[in-house]
């Protein structure tokens, strides 16, 4: 049997989740919790295999109650059972230790499935989850600028003007304007004093 403590702070839903798991042979529902600091106290007291837990609830949220259920007992298991399917939701989620991030629209059979996966040592995640998942990593960070652009803003982070850029690198001036009009809208800024600053603030030249 797969020991699973609900937490969900809207009592219709919970009462939902609940019939759900014990429909299935093979699930207990040991406990519920209303909000995250109950989550964290039942976690403690009942040692279930695995916690069902919402995301958004009073108290602290699922994230926060996720995180201190692991430091306590790092064995438990904990899958995300939410409405919110952002990027940064997820990310939260999983970097605080969850095993599983399901939505509550889900079908009850993928719900069900990603529960016992994630008893059996595995990962639970939507399909939609998954894909936002992907995206983010091939998703660049923040703005890169080519090499001319950095060389051109380096420039410029010396205080030279346009002509005297494009004497130092040979280019036409017309040249130059061109590269700092890409810096600028890469860097969303309108001016060369804060193109420098923001550059150094996300690491694309050096502080100085």
């Amino acid at each position: 049997m797969i020991r699973v403590l609900v937490a969900d702070d809207h009592p219709i839903v919970r009462g939902g989740i609940v019939a759900l798991l014990d429909s299935a042979d093979d699930i207990e529902v040991v406990g519920q919790a209303a909000d995250g600091l109950e989550a964290v106290s039942l976690a403690a007291g009942l040692e279930p295999d695995l916690v069902l837990m919402d995301l958004r609830m009073p108290g602290i949220e699922g994230d926060e109650a996720t995180a201190r259920i692991l430091a306590a007992r790092p064995e438990t298991k904990i899958v995300v059972l939410t409405t919110y399917e952002s990027d940064e939701a997820i990310l939260t989620a999983i970097e605080a230790g969850a095993s599983g991030y399901l939505l509550k629209a889900a079908p009850q059979e993928e719900i069900l499935t990603g529960i016992r996966s994630v008893a059996e040592g595995g990962v639970a995640l939507a399909p939609r989850m998954a894909a936002l998942l992907v995206n983010r990593v091939r998703r660049p960070v923040g703005p890169s600028l080519s090499a001319r652009e950095s060389e051109v803003l380096a420039l410029v982070a010396e205080g030279l003007s346009n002509p005297s850029i494009a004497k130092r690198l040979f280019v036409s001036e017309a040249t130059v304007k061109t590269h700092l009009a890409h810096v600028f809208e890469k860097l969303e800024v309108s001016d060369r004093t804060r193109a420098v600053t923001r550059a150094m603030e996300l690491g694309l030249l050096p502080r100085r």
